[in-house]
């Protein structure tokens, strides 16, 4: 389908079954590495071991790896690092930061992606409560995202749960249609308005992936030309599922959150439809 200049590309049954098999890939990588995300491990350790399980799954291959360049397996982001962390043998974690980990799979030629932030031990209520609303919101997002709704219905679901609270939408950065490419159109604002943007059709799948700050919604890249940083340094949380667009509702090919950490009824793990 065109949408003014923006090809958005519709996909069928069988291609999102194809794109949920790496989703369920991701689900269980999230599921694994919660045990790992310890005080004194590193990022670079967190990073083998993501390569490594990715890879056991035949035809199952790290899709940010080389990714524009990209020279990690997956993303690891901590504290006030937003996205694109670049994972280090020598950067250690301590009790009391908080970890967001952003995973591509590629999968015979499809592409997934997801993204959750884990606390490294105790952390302090004010960092958890920005968790759990940056979870709320993505659920709420993820139920915007239905046929006969537009693409700002899903922005403004975010900033739904997000005003008052004091935490900044990260406006610069966005989820993202995705199929054969990590990144295809449409582009998904965590901002918008309801009934503008392109309209959601089925068989489009969609990356939905809040990002909040403490603090400001001004963002800064650090001089590795990757790791975004909020610009007041505040903690930053992240969370993303990939979803397909149906006339029953919305899918999550991404699977299943890991254990302990689903704060709304939805999407249940008994009842969510994997394609």
């Amino acid at each position: 389908r065109e949408d003014g200049d923006a090809l958005i590309q519709l996909k069928s049954r069988k291609e999102i079954e194809a794109i949920a098999r790496g989703g369920q890939v991701i689900a269980g990588l999230f599921r694994e590495i919660r045990r790992w995300v310890t005080p004194g491990v590193s990022t670079g350790e967190l990073d083998w071991f993501a390569d490594d399980f990715i890879r056991s799954h035949d035809g199952a291959v790290p899709a940010f790896k080389g990714l524009y360049g990209f020279p990690g397996s997956v993303c690891i982001s901590v504290n006030e690092e937003v996205v694109h962390g670049i994972p280090s043998p020598k950067r250690r974690l301590k009790k009391g930061d908080i970890l967001s980990i952003d995973v591509g799979v590629r999968l015979r030629g499809w592409c997934s992606d997801s993204a959750w932030t884990f606390p490294v031990g105790e952390i302090s209520e004010a960092t958890r409560h920005l968790l759990t609303v940056t979870e709320e919101s993505l659920y709420l997002a993820l139920e915007a995202a239905v046929v006969g709704n537009h693409v700002g219905d899903i922005g403004a679901a975010v900033m739904g749960r997000v005003n008052g609270t004091g935490y900044g939408i990260i406006r610069d950065l966005v989820g993202h249609g995705l199929g054969r490419e990590v990144h295809e159109e449409p582009q998904v604002p965590n901002v918008g308005r309801p009934g503008h943007g392109p309209p959601l059709m089925e068989g489009m799948v969609l990356a939905i992936e809040p990002m909040l700050s403490a603090g400001s919604d001004q963002i800064r890249t650090l001089e590795d030309r990757w790791t975004v940083v909020t610009a007041d340094r505040t903690p930053s949380a992240h969370f993303e599922h990939t979803i397909a667009i149906t006339d029953e509702g919305p899918q999550v090919l991404t699977g299943v959150v890991p254990e302990g950490y689903q704060v709304l009824p939805w999407p249940k793990p008994e009842t969510t439809r994997m394609a």
